[in-house]
């Protein structure tokens, strides 16, 4: 019977295990089959973090220290999907450190395809991916592992600079999707399809941060103290 990992990456000093504890809590809290979460880091932690931690290896160190959120694409190595005991065709979610889990995740990840990831939720940046949200089954695309390289990332077309999400979208560029808003119930939080103002929508899943912007910056928001610091 297949596996289902959820994973995180934390790593340098931007957020503290205060944001791995809320997303995992989240994650608990709407994830009803059985799952493991696991957090993916740089160094191990000196306490202790909810569910496994798996490293960063080193050989992708130099990866942390440019934007891009390019160790995410090891991911896709099956040497290293083995080495954490990752079977072929368990599913692997990854997920942004900083969204906030609002709904039932289970219809999300109750899905067959090789490859899924959240679209259409970028204002300005042309990319139609959003890494925000991601799941693969093991053993499939070790391309995009395989075939990656930051000179091969900087020759597909990218925004500001070149990241994973565009890595993706030259290398699957017919992949699955979760479409933004209702019909996925995943959404950024005032980008494309937000319906508008503050208020968190009623089919929200998932509501995800992307850029510069963060959680921590709208507790004034009872549904982020809700969801997020679980406070009334």
């Amino acid at each position: 019977m297949s596996k289902l990992f959820v994973v995180t990456y934390a790593w340098g000093s931007k957020y503290g295990p205060e944001y791995v504890n809320r997303l995992a809590a989240g994650v608990q809290r709407h994830l009803k089959q059985p799952h493991q979460f696991v957090v993916i880091t740089d160094a191990i932690p000196e306490r202790p973090l909810p569910g496994l931690c798996w490293l960063i290896p080193d050989q992708d160190r130099h990866l942390l220290r440019i934007p891009g959120c390019f160790a995410r694409l090891r991911l896709f190595d099956s040497a290293y999907q083995a080495m954490y005991f990752v079977d072929p065709s368990d599913r692997v979610v990854c997920l942004d450190l900083d969204l906030i889990v609002t709904g039932p995740l289970d219809p999300l990840f109750d899905r067959p395809e090789p490859f899924v990831i959240f679209a259409g939720a970028n204002a300005s940046n042309p990319c139609p991916y959003n890494g925000s949200v991601f799941m693969l089954r093991a053993g499939s695309h070790p391309e995009i592992w395989r075939d990656f390289s930051l000179d091969a990332a900087a020759k597909v077309p990218f925004d500001s600079f070149p990241d994973d999400q565009a890595w993706f979208a030259a290398k699957l560029p017919d992949a699955a999707t979760w479409r933004v808003g209702g019909s996925s119930g995943i959404f950024a939080f005032q980008k494309p399809a937000w319906p508008g103002g503050d208020r968190l929508p009623l089919s929200a899943r998932i509501v995800a941060f992307p850029g510069k912007r963060d959680p921590s910056q709208f507790t004034r928001l009872q549904w982020v103290r809700r969801h997020w610091l679980m406070q009334a």
